[in-house]
């Protein structure tokens, strides 16, 4: 499942989408190949075709399936390999979390094919209360 930045309530939001044009435009000339761009890890890939929210877009790549996408947290009393977070409520969970505590959390947006193993990470979110945000 994947989230919004505007429903994540976080602050400073850092977008990837040049970097992602960046990457498909170089693919497309022919100066990376397929392997180069379509490595995701293993783990990404159990993510992606078991809790994937898929979305309307093509893989840029492949073109033979939709792209999902993935949400990760990382943050205290987290995995260190973070956490994928698969429901609303769970993300809220983690947000009260957030709210409440001086560290840092933040949520990472990827997106992925189920077909070619392409990945991205679309955007990283910062989980803050308005009060640590104002701070």
């Amino acid at each position: 499942m994947s989230f919004s930045a505007g429903s994540l309530r976080g602050g400073g939001a850092i977008d990837h989408r040049l970097a992602r044009q960046h990457l498909i435009n170089e693919y497309r000339r022919g100066r990376l190949r397929q392997d180069q761009v379509c490595d995701a890890h293993p783990e990404l890939m159990r993510a992606a075709r078991n809790f994937g929210e898929e979305t309307r877009t093509m893989c840029p790549i492949c073109m033979e399936d939709k792209l999902v996408l993935v949400t990760y947290v990382f943050g205290p009393h987290l995995p260190s390999h973070g956490r994928c977070v698969t429901q609303r409520s769970e993300m809220a969970q983690i947000q009260r979390r957030a709210n409440t505590s001086t560290s840092d959390y933040t949520a990472y947006v990827v997106e992925a094919c189920r077909m070619c193993r392409w990945h991205h990470l679309l955007r990283a979110v910062p989980l803050a209360s308005r009060a640590k945000r104002s701070a």
